[in-house]
């Protein structure tokens, strides 16, 4: 893995779609910061935070972002916003759109059950939303992710089975969800066409698989850590993906929620600058 290929993302400086999530830097902090800590890549954020002019300015390249749809209501056509976020990726040069299954809630703390109907539907979507995105010369990316309608094992394997959109390996909702990420690098290298790469702590972890904690709560009390000092095993993961020929992005992403505006030179930072070294170190 080159460091050209590493990528950072607002959420690691506390910036979420989410409303309420927690306090938000400016993108002007964000990017300073990026880009002082040698980052030359790096997803949008939420819509709008980090628009492509902004960072083609900072001599940033814009690798993709993050796309919430509503996938599984009939009633509901979500493919004009798609295109919409597809449209301003490609005026900003990014070729990876990062799709999730959201359920139409605010946040990622419950979600509703869908039935077979939804879920036909929901995996028609992602292949009429992986060939536009294609036909612009995108690279779509289904997300699993905590709180959304692929969350689970069962899940995430529904969609490798039952439709051809690539998948955006994040290693940490994975395992949340009760996915071993390693494992999965290893039997479907061949679909990862995005990665998010992020450290656990799985005592954490699993107190949001049992419904002991929240999403949200969880991810406050530090259940991110920078990359090396959680539980996963990162190092056998990349390598499985490199043997396998993956050649994409590793996104850092240590999600975070944030209290308040931190002093110059701490908070959110310090946690980036060490998994960056870690990178180097192995």
């Amino acid at each position: 893995m080159r460091r050209d290929r590493i990528a950072g993302a607002p959420i690691s400086w506390g910036v979420c779609e989410v409303p309420g999530w927690g306090h938000q830097l400016t993108p002007e902090r964000v990017l300073d910061e990026l880009t002082g800590l040698g980052l030359t890549a790096s997803e949008f954020g939420p819509d709008g935070f980090l628009p492509g002019p902004l960072l083609a300015a900072r001599g940033v390249t814009a690798v993709g972002g993050f796309v919430p749809a509503v996938l599984h209501e009939p009633g509901h056509d979500p493919l004009p916003d798609v295109r919409a976020a597809l449209d301003r990726f490609t005026a900003a040069g990014a070729r990876t759109l990062v799709l999730a299954a959201a359920t139409g809630l605010d946040g990622y703390d419950e979600r509703p059950v869908i039935g077979a109907r939804g879920w036909r539907v929901l995996l028609s979507r992602l292949d009429e939303i992986a060939a536009l995105a294609g036909s612009l010369g995108v690279t779509a990316a289904l997300h699993p992710h905590v709180g959304t309608v692929v969350e689970g094992p069962a899940e995430v394997d529904r969609v490798l089975d039952g439709s051809a959109i690539g998948l955006c390996l994040d290693t940490g909702h994975l395992l949340v969800g009760g996915t071993d990420p390693v494992a999965l690098a290893r039997r479907a290298a061949a679909r990862v066409a995005h990665v998010h790469l992020k450290d656990v702590a799985a005592p954490r972890a699993d107190e949001v698989r049992t419904g002991r904690s929240t999403y949200t709560a969880a991810v406050s009390a530090g259940l991110y850590r920078p990359l090396g000092r959680g539980d996963l095993d990162l190092v056998t993961l990349v390598a499985a993906l490199e043997d396998a020929g993956y050649t994409g992005w590793y996104v850092m992403e240590q999600d975070t929620v944030l209290t308040a505006e931190p002093p110059p030179g701490e908070g959110p930072l310090a946690d980036v600058r060490a998994s960056l070294d870690w990178l180097a170190a192995v």
